[in-house]
């Protein structure tokens, strides 16, 4: 499994999540099932995991694990509730989540997830429908393009990027990495290409995926599922998703702003364990490089 993904702030998570011998939890994010192994490691006898990935990739790591105490579930986090409902749950006691593409996708070239490879744009984590990356870019308009590319690869001059790859789609349809980078090299600063291109693919990712409106669902769901005295620990790792669920474990919404009561007092449904996000050590850093930024948050229901 390890070979698959190496779980990042594993101790960490573990902690925050303060598990109970006799709970039930809920990973998100199996993958790899490095930190199903470690959750599973904390429980007794009548505890329960339930893991969830949408990666048919991922099942192959699940069934390596013998275990009556742990249940796989091939499913998008975004169906979490009713997935777990369908199981007889209605609450858990903790809801964990690692929200970074594992080092499995970015290390096999025809998943499309890495611009180190010169391989189709697929860049689909549910590899059984929608569309790849490529669909994105030969379809969709240059305004919707400038949108994703802007908001969600957070690059600057967004327009730009867009115009370019209209003007090289007009000649031929973009299938692979090459002709993605190809397309955009007018707009690419040289200095900062690496950078440049990693915004780049994480917008396209974002998109073919739907990940932060399937995070904003997870979230949601986790607060309906999560007991009083609950933990939600969550891992991300750009600003986009760190800011949604900081946003989210601070207030209950997605704006940050804290409702309050009749009285004046804050309504936030959680109590906020990580003031300031916890980050990976130096050693982990020298390591494991692909955690340089990732972010832990941990939030306990009221």
């Amino acid at each position: 499994m390890s070979a698959y993904h190496t779980p990042v702030l594993a101790a960490e998570s573990i902690e925050g999540l303060d598990i109970r011998p006799n709970g039930v939890y809920a990973d998100l994010t199996f993958g790899g099932g490095g930190h199903s192994s470690l959750i599973l490691s904390h429980l007794g006898p009548v505890g329960h995991l339930y893991a969830f990935d949408q990666d048919a990739d991922a099942r192959a790591n699940a069934e390596a694990i013998d275990d009556p105490r742990f249940t796989f579930i091939e499913s998008n986090f975004r169906f979490l509730r009713g997935q777990l409902r369908l199981r007889g749950i209605t609450q858990v006691d903790g809801v964990f989540a690692d929200l970074g593409v594992s080092s499995h996708h970015f290390d096999t070239p025809e998943r499309g997830f890495s611009f180190r490879y010169d391989t189709p744009l697929d860049m689909r984590m549910n590899r059984r429908g929608g569309m790849t990356a490529a669909d994105i870019l030969n379809r969709y308009e240059p305004e919707r393009l400038t949108d994703i590319f802007g908001r969600w690869g957070e690059l600057q001059t967004p327009y730009k990027i867009a115009n370019c790859i209209e003007r090289a789609r007009a000649e031929r349809p973009i299938v692979t990495v090459s002709d993605l980078t190809a397309a955009v090299a007018p707009c690419t600063p040289r200095k900062d290409e690496a950078k440049f291109l990693t915004k780049l693919f994480q917008a396209l990712r974002i998109e073919v995926n739907g990940e932060m409106r399937a995070l904003e669902m997870a979230l949601e769901q986790s607060l309906k599922v999560l007991r009083p005295g609950g933990r939600l620990a969550v891992i991300s790792y750009h600003s986009l998703e760190d800011r949604t669920v900081k946003n989210f474990m601070r207030s209950g919404n997605f704006t940050g702003e804290v409702e309050k009561d009749f009285f004046g007092n804050a309504a936030s449904p959680f109590e906020v364990v990580t003031r300031k996000a916890i980050t990976p050590s130096e050693r982990e850093l020298a390591e494991n490089p692909r955690s340089r930024s990732a972010k832990l948050r941990v939030a306990i229901k009221k």
